[in-house]
């Protein structure tokens, strides 16, 4: 009977090149149901529980707190509704971008979010494209940081199932913001648009979906009675439609779900506090396992210069590389100005996965730094090698070749990393 009807589901007219869902072990990583889970879907807003990922990455590592203020932009504010409906110039805290995310699933608020950790949106994508990499999300691609329509934003049921899980492994301490059933913000009562949420039991979270190109989707988080389940459902017609299917998808494959835990499924990492990244929870395929046949290197991995926080500067050779393929005339960081321009000498201290991080190196750097540094401007950088994004912490205002080096000389004396380049 189920099958029959998972079959009527999946074969709706509304539905076609739409549907697909999968159930996963989350104990074990063991696929107890797929239809479809390969094949390229729009994510709509499940494209948040990236962005939301990424924002708890930033808290764990300590850039962000719950109370950091988001500002928002014009490009933020003028985001179609679902909305908050900040103005521009205006901010929230983290957390309540957190809660808008989770409930209301507010496409301006994912837009700040993405400009703050990202520089932009569009190098936020760039960030959470290459993190879904990292964790095996071998299929999908980001455009923006909300999941308004893209044609270029893809993702499949597989790689939302790999994204539900590492969310509840990696980051348990900000998990339950996905229980959340509603969220004030100013007078206004925001429910969450999960209906599973207190219907269905064990439903812990995560998130809801919906544009027209993708159909209601939904990811849903199960834990009850020892047993825990990740399920995706893609392409549905309705919203209700949408959560029968899987609140059928629950009940059939719940009671064929393992009490054993075997630990993590999806590769995880540590950021320690004096910035070096360990690999943690790297599961070993195992039985019909939903992530990479490899593991690609984290593109977050930081050696320290001295004392500077996370910094990565690229060799020379690699210097050389960006400069043959053209690399480094992208998306400036507007703290650049215009006493910067292409052709002057500049001095690059550091080159970090987060512009945080860079900025962060500016700041120390300026600081023990003296007199060195008196008269340089400090800016970031925004720039793509390899398919990974970086994040360039350089100082300005050198009016020669011999200026520049000088002021690097100067700074590796007191062991601060640096090297002179002409700005692109």
């Amino acid at each position: 009977m189920f099958l029959a009807m998972a079959t009527s589901f999946a074969t709706s007219p509304a539905l076609a090149g739409k549907y697909a869902a999968i159930v996963v072990d989350a104990n074990t990583g063991k696929t107890l149901f797929s239809s479809h889970a390969e094949e390229a879907r729009y994510p709509a807003s499940l494209t948040k529980m990236m962005t939301l990922y990424m924002v708890f990455e930033a808290m764990q590592a300590g850039r962000i707190t719950k109370e950091t203020r988001v500002p928002f932009s014009a490009h933020a504010a003028a985001q179609p509704p679902t909305k908050l409906g900040v103005r521009a110039g205006s901010s929230i805290t983290v957390e309540s971008g957190i809660y808008a995310l989770v409930t209301k699933s507010a496409n301006d608020a994912a837009a700040a979010l993405g400009e703050m950790l990202g520089g932009s949106e569009t190098g936020f994508a760039r960030l959470m494209t290459a993190k879904a990499r990292q964790l095996g999300m071998r299929d999908t691609t980001f455009r923006n940081a909300s999941g308004l329509p893209n044609n270029e934003q893809k993702t499949t049921a597989r790689d939302m199932a790999i994204l539900g899980m590492a969310l509840r492994e990696h980051y348990p301490q900000y998990y339950s913001y996905f229980s959340t059933r509603s969220f004030t913000f100013g007078k206004t009562r925001m429910g969450n648009h999960n209906k599973l949420l207190g219907r269905v039991k064990g439903v812990d979270g995560i998130k809801t979906g919906y544009i027209r190109a993708s159909g209601f989707n939904l990811v849903s988080s199960v834990k009850t009675d020892g047993k825990s389940l990740v399920a995706v459902v893609m392409g549905g017609n309705t919203g209700a439609s949408r959560d029968a299917h899987m609140a059928e998808l629950i009940r059939t494959y719940l009671p064929k779900a393992s009490t054993r835990d075997t630990g993590p499924v999806v590769a995880g990492r540590i950021v320690n506090a004096g910035g070096a990244v360990a690999i943690a929870g790297i599961a070993l395929p195992k039985a019909d396992v939903p992530t990479p046949e490899f593991r690609p290197a984290p593109i977050e991995v930081v050696t320290a210069y001295a004392d500077a926080e996370a910094a990565v500067t690229p060799t020379q050779a690699e210097v050389a590389e960006m400069a043959d393929e053209g690399i480094g005339q992208g998306d400036i960081d507007p703290v650049n100005t215009a006493s910067t321009p292409a052709g002057a000498w500049v001095v690059q201290v550091a080159s970090t996965p987060s512009k945080q991080q860079a900025l962060s190196v500016l700041t120390q750097t300026s600081q023990r730094a003296g007199s060195i540094l008196a008269g340089a401007s400090p800016f970031t950088e925004l720039f793509e090698l390899k398919g990974n994004v970086y994040h360039r912490a350089r100082f300005g205002g050198f009016n020669t070749k011999t200026a520049a080096f000088d002021a690097c000389s100067a700074l590796k004396k007191k062991r601060i990393d640096c090297y002179a380049v002409q700005q692109q």
